[in-house]
């Protein structure tokens, strides 16, 4: 029988062949190839091209990614020999200094690194902080490198196990907010493909699919990368769900019709005041529900949520490239050459447009600053 793409894992570890493998997706939906990763350049890479994208994915991804990089420092370290640069990242210890020490800075600079390839998503700091926690704890209590590396591990696949749980939980406590029959928007690609499994505004959609919910679901193409039309269109089509793909433009003629009841999205930051950051033209979709008196809900796990940053304002935007607009996907370049491009990946929705922010906690309502951090307390 055929694989559908809901049956490939979209981040795995190799523990035996020290890799991640993951879904290239942007090759999706024409081809399904699964890639393996095993240097800094290559896990860099991948998640700066959107080879794993999706906050919770990247997430997962780094600390996989860092994990194996870790296996490489402890091989070099106790085979008598540096580690080299791989990829621009100077990764060389001092000369003379303790095991512990030399793996210390090499897996700081590599856990740097990595950080350094997306700015908005806070899932991608906040699992390569998590990783940094265990292991300078372990290295404090004097554990030799062996136990190190196996500290790292159990890290990296626990991240994994309670991106799967927290999902389930956000698609229960989503599921409670719908009603049989719904017809439900959602923007870019928050599905199993930006997760481990279930993804996070797909999570109620497919938990609605297992108890009969009969749900019409509505995909925005999501322009530039097109991660609506080519990824979750493709797995809820996969799932068997009810969807039908519109251009970004039309969601206000959906929603006018009377098609919608419910927006669903993801997001990859949310601020302490409740702004959220996504995929450029969630901001629009929240500003039209608003238009309809259509409840907007976000789905967020609390590792997105950031009670550091303040407010919306605070969240660091990353520019994409000129050629995201001007050529890819097309056969010929659409655009004339030379023409200014402004490519922001993301656009942030004001607290106000947000009717509810879906956590595996539970649900936050206004006013943000308050029930976020009963859900979230600040550390």
């Amino acid at each position: 029988m055929t694989k559908s793409i809901l049956d490939y894992n979209t981040v795995e570890l190799d523990k035996n062949d020290n890799c991640v493998i993951i879904i290239d997706q942007t090759l999706l939906p024409a081809r399904t190839e699964l890639i393996k990763l095993s240097t800094a350049k290559e896990i860099w890479d991948a998640i700066y091209l959107l080879k794993v994208r999706g906050a919770p994915a990247i997430g997962v991804a780094a600390a996989f990614g860092l994990y194996v990089l870790s296996v490489q420092i402890s091989d070099e370290i106790r085979s008598g020999s540096d580690m080299q640069k791989d990829s621009g990242t100077n990764v060389e210890t001092a000369a003379g200094a303790d095991e512990g020490t030399r793996f210390y800075e090499a897996f700081l600079k590599q856990k740097d690194y990595l950080n350094s390839s997306r700015p908005t998503a806070v899932n991608l700091s906040w699992a390569l902080n998590r990783m940094d926690r265990v292991c300078k704890a372990a290295l404090d209590e004097g554990r030799p490198l062996e136990e190190v590396i196996g500290v790292l591990y159990k890290e990296s696949m626990d991240i994994q196990q309670e991106d799967i749980d927290t999902c389930r939980k956000i698609g229960e406590y989503g599921l409670s907010l719908i009603k049989k029959g719904y017809g439900i928007l959602t923007h870019c690609n928050a599905g199993q493909l930006a997760t481990s499994k279930y993804g996070t505004a797909t999570a109620p959609i497919y938990l609605g699919l297992e108890k009969g919910y009969d749900l019409r679901v509505y995909a925005d193409e999501t322009r530039p990368l097109l991660q609506g039309a080519r990824l979750t269109s493709f797995e809820l089509q996969s799932a068997g769900v009810d969807v039908t793909l519109i251009c970004d433009n039309m969601a206000y003629s959906v929603m006018k019709k009377g098609l919608i009841n419910a927006v669903f999205v993801g997001c990859d930051r949310v601020a302490a005041n409740g702004d959220t950051a996504n995929k450029i033209g969630t901001g629009g979709v929240a500003t039209l529900a608003k238009r309809f008196n259509i409840p907007f809900y976000v789905c967020a796990p609390t590792s997105t949520i950031d009670l550091d940053t303040k407010c919306g304002d605070d969240i660091k935007i990353e520019q994409r490239p000129d050629t995201e607009i001007t050529e890819m996907w097309y056969e010929h370049r659409m655009a004339p050459e030379g023409v200014k491009v402004y490519n922001p990946a993301f656009d942030v929705t004001d607290n106000e447009y947000i009717t509810a922010i879906i956590t595996e906690n539970g649900i936050a309502y206004p006013p943000y600053s308050d029930s976020l951090k009963k859900l979230k307390p600040h550390k």
